[in-house]
């Protein structure tokens, strides 16, 4: 299996995604990456770190950059030797099974869905992620996250085919449970979009649709796939991340207050280390561009070794899940009933 990492994405570069990928291809014998950027830059890595000759590891030049804050269209039109284009030329190819990148989103998604193109059958890619529950045994798959923000009900129906088939192969569920993020559970709730994205997976027999599901609602495990906007979604994932470094600040700030509370902080130690390790967000980094002709994950822009070492491995699985082809077969299927 080869992947194609662009190492000069995000906000550390290749200080984070040259020792991640070593880390991963200790783990992986039979896996092999390729490290696309500027190969200057990537020896003088690979040679600091002591890795020069890693039969394993090949390095693919390419000249530019998409820098963070760069406007998609322009990333697009004059970035066509970028690290994030190259290592998505390498997929459309054949040259690589699939691309990992921390670059920038929006230029990402655009290169991507011009370089690949959407499946058959499927209008727009979506942004999926996994996230932690309170039920220990089950995690949660929530779409769109941010790749559209004016989604039609068909479009919403597509991104719950796609969530609940990626969620069946990933998770080894037969029958995904999908919901539909929504101010209520009630069925009056809810804007006209919401309504008719209702009415398209109720009436769907390919789908084992749950019903409404509020904000509160995401982190219970009840389900296993929580469709929205990429709008709303993206809001969501936001207010999370928020809700999350809130907590622990405050945590900290708790236990640091005086000898005694750093006391019982010692003696908490322990579980506090094991909740931490529960929701560690280095677990759960690297979504997927979903209803592309092409594997393509992305990574935090701020992920740190252990982070991206968890994006490639997420390429890796969904590589050997067959991901596209299968969201293609279903796909396929619902068009001819």
């Amino acid at each position: 299996m080869t992947i194609a990492v662009d190492a000069m994405g995000g906000d550390h570069g290749v200080s984070v995604i040259v020792p991640a990928a070593l880390q991963v291809l200790a783990k992986y014998s039979k896996l092999q990456l390729i490290l696309v950027g500027d190969q200057d830059t990537l020896k003088k890595e690979l040679l600091a770190r002591h890795a020069k000759n890693e039969p394993r590891l090949t390095i693919q030049h390419a000249s530019q950059r998409v820098e963070m804050d760069e406007l998609p269209a322009q990333a697009l039109r004059t970035k066509k030797d970028s690290s994030m284009r190259v290592a998505l030329n390498l997929v459309q190819s054949g040259k690589a099974a699939a691309c990992v990148s921390a670059g920038n989103t929006g230029a990402l998604m655009a290169t991507a869905r011009f370089v690949l193109k959407t499946l058959p059958g499927i209008d727009r890619p979506a942004i999926i992620s996994t996230f932690p529950t309170t039920n220990g045994t089950r995690n949660m798959r929530m779409l769109d996250l941010g790749a559209n923000v004016d989604s039609s009900a068909e479009h919403l129906f597509q991104f719950a085919v796609m969530g609940s088939v990626l969620a069946s192969a990933m998770d080894n569920i037969d029958q995904p449970k999908v919901s539909l993020l929504n101010i209520g559970e009630e069925a009056i709730k809810g804007n006209e979009q919401v309504k008719q994205t209702a009415i398209l997976l109720t009436q769907s027999k390919a789908l084992n649709y749950f019903g409404y599901i509020e904000g509160d609602q995401i982190y219970k495990g009840e389900v296993d796939v929580v469709v929205c906007d990429g709008f709303v979604g993206n809001v969501a994932l936001k207010t999370s991340e928020g809700v999350a470094i809130l907590l622990g600040k405050i945590i900290k700030e708790t236990f640091q207050k005086n000898i005694l509370t750093k006391l019982a902080a010692l003696i908490a130690l322990p579980v506090l280390k094991a909740a931490t390790k529960r929701i560690d967000p280095d677990r759960y980094n690297g979504a997927c561009f979903i209803g592309l002709q092409g594997i393509v994950i992305k990574s935090h822009g701020g992920a740190n070794i252990n982070a991206f070492a968890h994006a490639i491995e997420e390429a890796i699985i969904q590589v050997e899940k067959k991901i596209p082809q299968l969201i293609s077969n279903k796909v396929e299927q619902l068009l001819k009933m």
